[in-house]
């Protein structure tokens, strides 16, 4: 047997108060329809290797982050940050510290077009840390007074710094209570290890991977996205499943008690899969057999949020967003009315929208046809999205 897989957990830092640029902090601030900090956390929810996403916000900042709606089963709830950046992240490793992950990335939430060939590339290099950077391309001059040219740097030793900067939990802890104790500020995470000895290794950054500091960045950031304009687009999803001999059903993730169940390869949740493959038709791409075949025994009574999930990671992959989900549940038992709540959580959980974006509603035929036989369940589901226009 291998080794257990290790536990990753992400501090996200968005504890400034953004205000070179005017307005609102800019991690709050709107980047092609959405949020800047909700884009960059959600690079990391969506990842299955990831176990917990922690925010470190503002202490002003708690109605504007909640306003997010962001609803995740590995977002930890956000703490307090401090009034540097190496104070909140701090705050953050001591809150994860009865958690204590194996490892952890450190994200700078102005830093939303992160990819995950970035994230990889840091996760296969992390034994003690790793540092994503892009070469330095500009000519580097040095000067002691900002008026005079001292000399030129070799450009071939300098590497920019991104995010994120991935850690042995335990060594990085360590480190920044002992710079804390220091009194020393550092500007990053790896200027931390460096200094307490930790060696960094250098991985592949990405020049999409920009930071959001000046107006000017915005407007860039729009443009690899998609410049700034969003197109709409609309799915259906349809699907029905028969009932066999059980106890309960799995509907809208959630297990209702049943004087039966549905039958299917999975756990035949007819309307996650509707909602899964109006996803996917709103992206343009197959079905929930193109991604997750019957065939494949790996896939024998998982739970369906498992699709539902990929399918809203290829929406974020493309730069887009999930705008709505509305689901329609068709059968004469059992009765759905009073899980709908339910429901609309655990949607939104694996979705990683707010419930309040989530429509589910039930209806009978009649006692018309299979349904109306209580034979089975019938699934229809719409499901609407923006991605950035690609003409």
């Amino acid at each position: 047997m291998g080794a257990d897989p290790k536990t990753i957990a992400v501090i996200v830092v968005a504890a400034g108060l953004g205000e070179r640029m005017g307005g609102a902090p800019k991690q709050y601030r709107p980047l092609a329809g959405r949020a800047v900090l909700a884009r960059t956390i959600e690079a990391f929810t969506r990842r299955r290797d990831v176990t917990w996403v922690l925010p470190v916000i503002h202490p002003q900042h708690a109605e504007r982050y909640a306003a997010l709606g962001l609803s995740h089963p590995r977002l930890l709830d956000a703490v307090p940050g401090a009034a540097t950046r190496q104070g909140s992240v701090l705050a953050g490793l001591e809150a994860l510290g009865e958690r204590a992950p194996d490892l952890v990335l450190i994200q700078d939430a102005a830093r939303p077009l992160v990819n995950d060939a970035v994230i990889d590339g840091v996760l296969a290099a992390l034994g003690a840390a790793a540092l994503p950077v892009v070469p330095v391309t500009d000519t580097i001059k040095r000067s002691s007074d900002g008026r005079m040219v001292d000399g030129t740097e070799d450009r071939r030793q300098l590497f920019a710094a991104q995010t994120p900067q991935g850690f042995a939990f335990a060594d990085i802890l360590d480190a920044h209570r002992r710079a804390a104790a220091a009194a020393d500020d550092f500007t990053d995470d790896a200027s931390i290890a460096e200094w307490a000895g930790i060696p960094v290794t250098l991985t592949a950054g990405s020049a999409r991977n920009i930071k959001l500091t000046h107006p000017e960045d915005f407007e860039r950031a729009e443009r690899l996205l998609g410049g700034g304009s969003m197109e709409t687009r609309t799915g259906s999803g349809f699907d029905v499943h028969p009932f066999e001999p059980g106890d309960a059903v799995w509907l809208g993730g959630v297990r209702i008690p049943h004087g039966a169940r549905l039958k299917g390869h999975s756990d035949a949740d007819a309307a996650l899969h509707a909602l899964t493959d109006a996803i996917y038709g709103a992206l343009g791409e197959g079905d929930i057999g193109s991604f997750f075949p019957p065939s494949d025994p790996q896939w024998k009574g998982a739970a369906s949020s498992v699709f539902l999930k990929h399918a809203a990671g290829l929406v974020a992959e493309r730069g887009g967003r999930l705008v709505n989900l509305d689901l329609t549940i068709v059968c004469e038992a059992p009765r759905i009315g009073p899980h709908v709540q339910a429901m609309k959580a655990a949607i939104g959980a694996a979705a990683g929208i707010a419930p309040s974006r989530i429509a589910v509603k039930a209806t009978t035929s009649e006692q018309l046809g299979f349904t109306g036989r209580s034979e089975g369940v019938v699934a229809m589901a719409t499901a609407t999205i923006e991605l950035p226009r690609e003409d």
